[in-house]
């Protein structure tokens, strides 16, 4: 046998065991040390963040303490500016005696709206009147249309204070009668031309003189917003209870959809006896049916097919779709608007003109929804003079702005696509009523109702934070500008948060802090817009107030708190009107 081999070394040296155990117990005291820095550490670590949450506790101790020392003058002082609220409020109701009396010493055989007896006459004049001159048609409508409006403005602009629930009514039930009143009577004068439609078409003058007369007289119906069929005198309560009730999906909505453009009244209509000629005599059969609507399709064949009737309407220049139109009908029956039994729809943006087919001749009203411009995406607020400011809110589809000078605002300009449009409403100088009035009939609504965070996903916010958040913005706003925050979504319902910057001159540039406040108290915040995130930190060397007017007055200059007590209370009161109207803290 030859010689045993050698085994090869593994080349780790073999450790000993009492090796290992040093080894071990180094690693494990490391360890320890390791455990016992970490965690002294961390008990300097906390006891620092202990020490500095007790001296930023003590410090807000003392800010809260410094504000309950000061919150009743503060208080008295806000209440104090308030009361120019209570001036706009006494002004407008003395503004509302003044034209009442104004209407009485003019003598010019207009009735008074608001008293029964004077429009119940006037009513009844004109329905005994059998002229049927579709000229004096025209220009009595006129006068009928001036008066619904007056009443209309008295519902929506009268406190409920200076209005009661009996006058309510009067006034709401006077508006209807009206509108029945003109509806007859533009019957009426349709009915009087048709009885001449055969000498009229013998005469390329005569004929055009009929087509735009029917043109005007359509334009006229248009001004009304619903037909006199189409109102219903039910209750609000009793409206909210139809509202609710609705399953049908065909029923329309007329909470979250509204009537824009006016009112169609489409019909065939059968042509009454015409006038005949003899020699010096004119004669014509008197029927007392009145205007006599052609069937469609005919009673008497129930199995015949009959062709849908197909219908192009030109749509108004002075309303803007922003969306395909939805096309309804007014059922009489059941008081309500249907979309079914219209098809074949098709919307030409372009021309400007929308057709349709129908089973029957039907009213129709072209609807949209009324909250397509909401939420907003974003607001400013900004004085652009003495008592004078602009309103900028931005949507998804348009730029509105707002000029407010003294106790009137104006449509500055609404801008789609940076063109502007609508130009037939803007220059004009309005109440804030009128102007909501004016914007929602052109299709332009950002103002909120009762039912609208049903429809809309909003920034919900404690009524006592946004209200007074509108308040004392529009008490500050001759030399304050205001404007959206990110932020305002973070913040939770309690408060609301919003740019400031004190902006006494139009050209200036904005420089934006950052405030919060919940009704009851007010801060300026250390972060900015461009902050990763939320923290209600403050500003340093700042404080807490109890009013958003002493937050400001910290760092406002002697110009701009000079300016903010001598506002006028009309302007003040129109800021807070608009404010309130578009409620931007919470629906952008």
């Amino acid at each position: 046998m030859g010689p045993k081999k050698k085994k090869k070394s593994s080349g780790k040296k073999k450790v000993s065991k009492a090796e290992q155990l040093r080894l071990q117990k180094e690693e494990e005291e490391r360890r320890l040390k390791e455990e016992e820095e970490a965690q002294f550490q961390a008990q300097q670590e906390e006891a620092a963040r202990l020490e500095k949450e007790r001296i930023e506790q003590e410090q807000m101790e003392k800010l809260e303490a410094k504000d309950q020392e000061r919150r009743e003058s503060e208080l008295a002082e806000l209440h104090s500016l308030e009361q120019k609220f209570l001036s706009a409020q006494q002004w407008k109701t003395d503004y509302r005696a003044y034209g009442k009396w104004e209407h009485y010493l003019s003598c010019d055989g207009s009735p008074d709206p608001t008293v029964l007896q004077e429009i119940n006459t006037f009513m009844s004049l004109w329905r005994d009147d059998q002229n049927e001159d579709v000229q004096l048609v025209m220009e009595k409508g006129e006068q009928v249309l001036n008066l619904i409006e007056k009443l209309q403005f008295l519902l929506l602009d009268t406190p409920p204070s200076e209005i009661t629930e009996k006058e309510t009514v009067q006034y709401q039930e006077s508006i209807l009668e009206l509108q029945n009143l003109l509806h007859q009577k533009y019957n009426g004068a349709t009915e009087h031309l048709l009885k001449s439609a055969v000498s009229f078409k013998e005469n390329s003058n005569s004929i055009a003189d009929i087509n735009e007369t029917e043109e005007e007289i359509e334009k006229k119906s248009e001004i009304l917003d619903i037909p006199s069929q189409v109102q219903h005198p039910l209750t609000q309560k009793e409206m909210n209870e139809k509202e609710e009730a609705i399953t049908d999906e065909n029923i329309v909505d007329l909470q979250q959809f509204v009537p824009v453009g006016g009112v169609y009244h489409i019909d065939a209509l059968q042509l009454p006896p015409q006038v005949k000629q003899i020699k010096d005599w004119s004669m014509v059969e008197v029927l007392d049916v009145g205007l006599q609507a052609y069937p469609y399709p005919p009673e008497e064949a129930e199995d015949a097919t009959y062709s849908p009737i197909q219908i192009t309407l030109r749509l108004s220049d002075n309303v803007m779709y922003f969306e395909d139109p939805v096309i309804a009908r007014w059922d009489p029956a059941g008081q309500q608007w249907r979309t079914d039994g219209i098809s074949n729809i098709t919307y030409e943006r372009q021309a400007q003109s929308i057709t349709f087919e129908m089973r029957a001749f039907y009213t129709i009203a072209l609807l949209q929804d009324a909250h397509l411009n909401m939420p907003y995406q974003a607001w400013e607020l900004q004085p652009t003079g003495t008592d004078e400011a602009l309103l900028i809110v931005t949507t998804v589809f348009a730029t509105i702005q707002i000029q407010i000078k003294g106790n009137q605002c104006m449509l500055s300009s609404v801008a789609v696509e940076e063109k502007d449009v609508l130009s037939y409403v803007t220059g004009k100088w309005l109440s804030p009523v009128d102007l909501r009035a004016v914007l929602k009939k052109a299709g332009v609504n950002i103002f909120p109702g009762a039912y609208s965070h049903k429809y809309v996903s909003v920034n919900k916010k404690a009524p006592i934070a946004e209200v007074r958040a509108y308040q004392q913005m529009a008490l500050v706003a001759s030399a304050f500008a205001f404007a959206w925050s990110k932020w305002n979504l973070e913040a939770g319902q309690e408060q609301v948060v919003f740019k400031v910057s004190e902006h006494l001159k139009a050209d200036s540039v904005k420089d934006w802090s950052l405030y919060m406040f919940n009704g009851q108290k007010a801060q300026k915040l250390k972060i900015t817009e461009t902050s990763e995130a939320f923290s209600e930190e403050l500003e340093e060397d700042s404080e807490f107030h109890s009013t958003l007017y002493h937050m400001l007055k910290d760092f406002a200059s002697k110009e701009a708190i000079d300016k903010v007590e001598t506002a006028n209370f009309l302007f003040i009161d129109v800021v807070y009107q608009l404010l309130l109207a578009t409620r931007v803290l919470t629906y952008s």
